[in-house]
Protein backbone atom coordinates (compact mmCIF):
# COMPACT_ATOMS: atom_id res chain seq x y z
CA UNK A 1 0.00 0.00 0.00
CA UNK A 2 1.18 3.43 -0.90
CA UNK A 3 2.75 5.13 2.62
CA UNK A 4 3.48 8.15 3.11
CA UNK A 5 4.88 8.34 6.32
CA UNK A 6 2.49 11.18 7.88
CA UNK A 7 -0.79 8.78 7.44
CA UNK A 8 1.18 5.50 8.38
CA UNK A 9 -0.24 3.71 11.53
CA UNK A 10 1.47 0.88 13.26
CA UNK A 11 0.46 0.66 16.43
CA UNK A 12 -1.40 -2.95 16.35
CA UNK A 13 -4.15 -2.35 18.44
CA UNK A 14 -5.39 0.48 16.59
CA UNK A 15 -5.10 -1.88 13.55
CA UNK A 16 -7.33 -4.44 15.58
CA UNK A 17 -9.76 -1.92 16.52
CA UNK A 18 -10.89 -0.92 13.09
CA UNK A 19 -11.09 -4.46 12.28
CA UNK A 20 -13.20 -5.17 14.75
CA UNK A 21 -15.25 -2.21 13.92
CA UNK A 22 -15.15 -3.10 10.37
CA UNK A 23 -14.84 -6.59 10.18
CA UNK A 24 -16.49 -7.13 6.44
CA UNK A 25 -13.18 -7.64 4.73
CA UNK A 26 -12.49 -8.09 1.28
CA UNK A 27 -10.80 -11.25 0.72
CA UNK A 28 -8.31 -11.00 -2.07
CA UNK A 29 -6.20 -14.14 -3.80
CA UNK A 30 -4.61 -14.67 -6.77
CA UNK A 31 -4.86 -18.65 -7.52
CA UNK A 32 -5.39 -20.90 -10.10
CA UNK A 33 -8.66 -19.47 -10.46
CA UNK A 34 -6.86 -15.78 -11.06
CA UNK A 35 -7.46 -12.80 -9.09
CA UNK A 36 -10.16 -13.13 -7.35
CA UNK A 37 -11.69 -10.91 -4.13
CA UNK A 38 -15.20 -11.33 -1.81
CA UNK A 39 -16.48 -9.52 0.92
CA UNK A 40 -16.48 -11.34 4.08
CA UNK A 41 -17.16 -10.70 7.68
CA UNK A 42 -14.24 -11.71 9.80
CA UNK A 43 -13.10 -12.19 13.86
CA UNK A 44 -9.42 -11.35 14.88
CA UNK A 45 -7.74 -13.28 17.98
CA UNK A 46 -5.05 -10.94 18.49
CA UNK A 47 -3.29 -13.52 20.96
CA UNK A 48 -3.12 -16.51 17.94
CA UNK A 49 -0.09 -15.13 16.35
CA UNK A 50 2.30 -12.37 16.66
CA UNK A 51 0.38 -9.77 14.33
CA UNK A 52 -3.11 -11.89 15.38
CA UNK A 53 -5.44 -13.87 13.53
CA UNK A 54 -8.30 -13.77 11.32
CA UNK A 55 -11.12 -16.13 10.76
CA UNK A 56 -13.74 -16.39 8.97
CA UNK A 57 -15.98 -19.08 6.68
CA UNK A 58 -17.10 -19.24 3.07
CA UNK A 59 -19.97 -21.25 1.60
CA UNK A 60 -18.72 -24.36 0.09
CA UNK A 61 -20.07 -23.41 -3.18
CA UNK A 62 -17.84 -20.29 -3.12
CA UNK A 63 -14.65 -21.48 -5.44
CA UNK A 64 -12.47 -19.30 -3.62
CA UNK A 65 -11.80 -21.64 -1.02
CA UNK A 66 -10.06 -23.80 -3.62
CA UNK A 67 -7.32 -21.47 -4.07
CA UNK A 68 -7.25 -20.89 0.14
CA UNK A 69 -6.28 -24.20 0.20
CA UNK A 70 -3.38 -23.75 -2.13
CA UNK A 71 -1.67 -20.06 -2.29
CA UNK A 72 1.00 -19.16 0.02
CA UNK A 73 -0.81 -15.82 0.92
CA UNK A 74 -3.49 -13.78 0.86
CA UNK A 75 -4.72 -10.29 1.60
CA UNK A 76 -7.56 -8.80 3.27
CA UNK A 77 -8.62 -5.13 2.92
CA UNK A 78 -10.32 -3.50 6.20
CA UNK A 79 -12.28 0.10 5.19
CA UNK A 80 -12.54 2.20 7.96
CA UNK A 81 -14.57 5.35 8.00
CA UNK A 82 -14.40 7.52 4.41
CA UNK A 83 -15.46 10.45 3.13
CA UNK A 84 -14.68 13.06 0.56
CA UNK A 85 -13.15 16.45 1.12
CA UNK A 86 -14.33 19.26 -0.94
CA UNK A 87 -11.67 22.35 -1.47
CA UNK A 88 -14.32 24.71 -0.37
CA UNK A 89 -14.13 23.38 3.50
CA UNK A 90 -10.02 25.20 3.55
CA UNK A 91 -8.76 28.13 3.96
CA UNK A 92 -6.45 28.48 1.78
CA UNK A 93 -9.00 28.03 -0.83
CA UNK A 94 -9.71 31.46 -0.35
CA UNK A 95 -5.93 32.32 0.77
CA UNK A 96 -4.53 31.28 -2.88
CA UNK A 97 -7.31 29.11 -4.39
CA UNK A 98 -4.28 26.36 -4.82
CA UNK A 99 -6.44 23.72 -3.65
CA UNK A 100 -8.20 20.37 -5.20
CA UNK A 101 -10.71 17.41 -3.83
CA UNK A 102 -9.44 14.25 -2.39
CA UNK A 103 -11.35 11.79 -0.37
CA UNK A 104 -10.04 10.92 3.46
CA UNK A 105 -9.75 7.37 4.56
CA UNK A 106 -9.06 4.56 7.52
CA UNK A 107 -7.84 1.19 5.78
CA UNK A 108 -6.05 -1.75 7.28
CA UNK A 109 -4.57 -4.78 5.26
CA UNK A 110 -3.78 -7.74 6.36
CA UNK A 111 -1.74 -10.72 4.65
CA UNK A 112 -1.01 -14.09 5.70
CA UNK A 113 -0.98 -17.63 4.64
CA UNK A 114 -4.18 -19.05 4.82
CA UNK A 115 -5.35 -22.59 6.10
CA UNK A 116 -8.80 -24.40 5.48
CA UNK A 117 -10.37 -26.41 7.76
CA UNK A 118 -14.00 -28.45 7.78
CA UNK A 119 -13.99 -29.49 11.28
CA UNK A 120 -17.70 -29.30 12.29
CA UNK A 121 -16.26 -28.40 15.69
CA UNK A 122 -14.12 -25.02 14.30
CA UNK A 123 -17.29 -23.93 12.10
CA UNK A 124 -19.60 -24.16 15.12
CA UNK A 125 -17.54 -21.51 17.42
CA UNK A 126 -16.62 -19.60 14.51
CA UNK A 127 -20.21 -18.86 13.80
CA UNK A 128 -21.28 -18.62 17.84
CA UNK A 129 -18.21 -16.30 18.29
CA UNK A 130 -19.66 -14.26 14.72
CA UNK A 131 -22.78 -13.90 15.97
CA UNK A 132 -22.20 -12.93 19.05
CA UNK A 133 -20.34 -10.06 17.50
CA UNK A 134 -22.85 -8.38 16.09
CA UNK A 135 -26.20 -9.44 18.73
CA UNK A 136 -24.01 -9.43 21.84
CA UNK A 137 -25.71 -5.85 22.07
CA UNK A 138 -28.77 -6.08 21.56
CA UNK A 139 -31.49 -6.54 23.83
CA UNK A 140 -32.24 -10.04 22.89
CA UNK A 141 -29.94 -11.13 21.32
CA UNK A 142 -30.14 -13.74 18.83
CA UNK A 143 -28.19 -17.20 19.45
CA UNK A 144 -26.82 -20.06 16.89
CA UNK A 145 -28.52 -22.21 19.43
CA UNK A 146 -32.37 -20.95 18.93
CA UNK A 147 -32.21 -22.54 15.53
CA UNK A 148 -33.14 -26.20 15.25
CA UNK A 149 -30.16 -28.20 15.63
CA UNK A 150 -30.51 -30.67 12.26
CA UNK A 151 -30.56 -27.16 10.34
CA UNK A 152 -27.49 -25.52 11.97
CA UNK A 153 -26.44 -28.88 11.54
CA UNK A 154 -26.98 -28.64 8.05
CA UNK A 155 -25.50 -25.46 7.42
CA UNK A 156 -22.52 -26.22 8.81
CA UNK A 157 -21.89 -28.28 5.98
CA UNK A 158 -22.51 -26.12 3.56
CA UNK A 159 -19.69 -23.49 4.73
CA UNK A 160 -15.72 -24.49 5.00
CA UNK A 161 -13.54 -22.01 7.45
CA UNK A 162 -10.49 -19.94 6.62
CA UNK A 163 -7.97 -18.95 9.46
CA UNK A 164 -5.18 -16.68 8.44
CA UNK A 165 -2.52 -15.83 10.71
CA UNK A 166 -1.14 -12.06 9.82
CA UNK A 167 2.27 -12.42 8.50
CA UNK A 168 2.13 -8.65 7.76
CA UNK A 169 0.13 -5.57 8.28
CA UNK A 170 -0.35 -2.22 7.68
CA UNK A 171 -2.78 0.63 8.59
CA UNK A 172 -3.25 3.51 6.47
CA UNK A 173 -5.22 7.08 8.40
CA UNK A 174 -5.33 9.64 5.73
CA UNK A 175 -7.15 11.98 7.53
CA UNK A 176 -6.39 15.78 6.67
CA UNK A 177 -3.03 15.60 8.70
CA UNK A 178 -1.17 17.27 5.60
CA UNK A 179 -2.96 19.70 5.86
CA UNK A 180 -2.72 23.65 7.67
CA UNK A 181 -3.88 24.07 10.81
CA UNK A 182 -6.91 26.39 9.90
CA UNK A 183 -7.66 23.40 6.69
CA UNK A 184 -7.79 20.74 9.20
CA UNK A 185 -10.50 22.96 11.49
CA UNK A 186 -12.32 23.52 8.40
CA UNK A 187 -12.64 20.00 7.17
CA UNK A 188 -13.79 18.89 10.66
CA UNK A 189 -16.44 21.56 10.42
CA UNK A 190 -17.30 20.65 7.31
CA UNK A 191 -17.66 16.98 7.76
CA UNK A 192 -19.39 17.91 11.51
CA UNK A 193 -21.94 19.80 9.37
CA UNK A 194 -22.62 17.01 7.15
CA UNK A 195 -24.20 14.68 9.66
CA UNK A 196 -24.29 11.61 11.10
CA UNK A 197 -22.96 9.69 8.14
CA UNK A 198 -19.66 11.63 8.74
CA UNK A 199 -19.26 11.69 12.05
CA UNK A 200 -16.75 9.36 12.34
CA UNK A 201 -14.70 10.88 9.68
CA UNK A 202 -15.35 14.29 11.53
CA UNK A 203 -13.95 12.36 14.94
CA UNK A 204 -10.87 10.86 12.87
CA UNK A 205 -9.70 14.20 12.00
CA UNK A 206 -10.23 16.16 14.92
CA UNK A 207 -8.22 13.03 16.90
CA UNK A 208 -5.44 13.63 14.44
CA UNK A 209 -5.25 16.81 14.18
CA UNK A 210 -5.16 18.15 17.30
CA UNK A 211 -8.86 19.74 17.35
CA UNK A 212 -11.66 19.71 19.61
CA UNK A 213 -14.36 17.17 17.94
Amino acid sequence: MYQPPLFREDRLEVQHELIRANPLGLLITAGASGLMANPIPFLIDPEASEHGTLRCHLARANPQWRDLASVDECLVVFQGPQDYVTPSWYATKRETGKVVPTWNYATVHAWGRPSVTHEAGWLRRQLDDLTLLREGGRPVPWQVGDAPADFVAAQIRGIVGVEIPIGRIEGKWKVSQNRPEADRAGVHAGLAAAGESASAMAALVAERGGLRS
